[in-house]
């Protein structure tokens, strides 16, 4: 299909002025304007550095060896040269020269093509279409790529108009767990537990803004100097936090919660190590059974992953409510209501909170309800609910130690100004709340149930507790790998008998006495 800018001889854009980058001029140009790998040797040596200019030979005055030809009868197999400052002060102007190159192509990209008809199209032909002019602009300009440079920069500007940029690669990887941008040039990631350095970078700053803005858009929010502070989420459910100048003052910062595109139940967290089988099945019991459970820990602990893993072994045929800040919970009952809250608008009015949300759920008869993160005085609702015939109700909060979740509790009912004793309070806590599962990060970055332990009820003015699974540690490998094992206690479940009312209690049993 062809654009209303574009036509034959004339859809390459006009040479570029004096305000575009060097590496846009002409192919009379010198040949440091060439973008280097296009004209590699017919027989390279194997230590050759790649995506060198030609001519300059990375071997020439380096000690590399790179481009000294091998004497008749040598080895064909050539040492791998040690990295120099040359050859590395050459691979930074070879990166600097692509992204010379890629400013000129995209800029002579919006130039030559029409966006209003482009946005008819699928995105599937828009791609294509983008990639077809990309080519014709390469050609016209007379830049000298190799095949693969050449792809990997068309890839490059169709992710930029179409997509998140250079977010897109990161995105589509299914092993990374977070993808942590500090301003234009730092683009960190989260593998395996461990946080990593990537080569990905920005052209500035205004392109990773143009990004945020592109995402938060998308939910029908906004982020600026006025409001520099945002939440949002992906169209996969993954959750997005931007904080922009003047708070961030190395340019904007944006970070993004990635799932999995396999999702997590119980089973495969046996398979990982991060639960035993009979942890798991009284977890699972503990669910179908329509026990109250809230989900304690620390930031990236696993948290919200447990609960999607919970919330499977809910009963098709029940009404479900969720109300989070940023939809990401992935429930895969038939009817299930998702609500989210609503930050104020540029008058400062508007704004639907976490509460609201939480208040309106009891009036819309849902049979269960599931915070996605409680951080406030909507936790004194959320325990009215469960104590007023809403059994099975969930939701997560940040503490280090199921005692000290039921103390934030505590602290968050307090913020929301209600003058109640602390002993009514308690009160309120230890019936409502039937099981606490602990998160845990470990210093290895392996993500472990922690604890399992159960509310039993009070004794004098204290929320008595036990735990039915405790995670013990015994070591760690050559490799710096935690060891340990779950350990049931061997107690009995103070929610036996919800277990035989849905005639799991011969399951529960089985479990805990599995391990015990």
């Amino acid at each position: 299909m062809a654009f209303g800018k574009r036509a034959t001889g004339a859809a390459a854009p006009a040479p570029a002025s004096s305000s575009r980058p060097a590496a846009a001029s002409a192919p009379a140009a010198s040949a440091g304007a060439k973008l280097p790998g296009a004209t590699a040797p017919p027989k390279p040596a194997a230590g050759a550095a790649p995506l060198v200019p030609k001519g300059t030979g990375t071997g020439a005055g380096t000690g590399t060896g790179a481009g000294t030809p091998r004497a008749s009868g040598a080895p064909s197999v050539v040492k791998e040269p040690e990295p120099t400052a040359a050859a590395a002060a050459a691979a930074t102007k070879d990166e600097e020269s692509y992204y010379q190159v890629k400013t000129s192509v995209f800029d002579s990209l919006l130039d030559a093509v029409d966006l209003t008809q482009l946005g008819r199209m699928d995105a599937e032909a828009k791609r294509d279409e983008l990639s077809d002019i990309c080519r014709e602009i390469i050609n016209v300009k007379g830049y000298m790529l190799s095949p693969s440079r050449e792809e990997s920069l068309i890839a490059d500007i169709c992710n930029d108009v179409l997509g998140l940029g250079p977010l897109e690669p990161l995105l589509a990887r299914d092993d990374i767990a977070d993808i942590m941008v500090n301003g234009a040039n730092k683009v960190y990631i989260e593998v395996n537990g461990k946080i990593e350095l990537t080569p990905v970078r920005f052209r500035d700053n205004a392109q990773l803004m143009n990004i945020c803005q592109r995402i938060v858009n998308a939910v029908g929010r906004r982020v600026d100097e006025s409001s520099p502070i945002c939440d949002a989420r992906l169209l996969d459910g993954s959750r997005v936090n931007v904080i922009a100048p003047p708070l961030s003052l190395d340019g904007p910062s944006l970070t993004i919660r990635k799932f999995k595109k396999e999702k997590l139940t119980l089973e495969k967290l046996v398979d990982f190590g991060s639960a035993s089988k009979a942890c798991a099945a009284v977890l699972r019991i503990a669910s179908a059974s329509r026990c109250n459970i809230l989900i304690s820990g620390g930031t990236g602990s696993g948290k919200t992953t447990l609960l999607n893993c919970l919330t499977r072994y809910i009963d098709t045929g029940e009404r479900v409510i969720t109300c989070e800040d940023a939809a990401e919970l992935q429930l895969q009952q038939p009817h299930v209501v998702r609500l989210e809250t609503r930050p104020k608008n540029l008058e400062g009015a508007g704004e639907v909170s976490m509460r609201d949300l939480v208040k309106n759920c009891l009036r819309m008869r849902p049979e269960r309800i599931i915070v996605g993160e409680v951080r406030g005085p909507e936790a004194f609702d959320l325990l009215q609910a469960m104590n007023t015939g809403h059994d099975g109700s969930m939701g997560t909060l940040h503490a280090n130690t199921p005692r000290e979740a039921t103390s934030r509790l505590e602290n968050m009912i307090a913020m929301g100004g209600f003058n109640l004793p602390a002993k009514a309070v308690r009160d309120q806590i230890s019936s409502a709340i039937d099981v606490v599962v602990q998160a845990s990060r470990l210093r290895d970055g392996s993500r472990k149930i922690t604890h399992v332990t159960e509310v039993v009820g009070m004794e004098g003015d204290v929320i008595t507790m036990q735990d039915l699974f405790v995670y013990e540690y015994t070591g760690e490998d050559e490799r710096g790998k935690v060891l340990g094992r779950h350990r049931a206690t061997g107690l009995r479940p103070h929610f036996w008998d919800k277990a035989r009312y849905y005639g799991m209690d011969r399951e529960l049993m089985a479990a805990i006495e599995e391990t015990a």
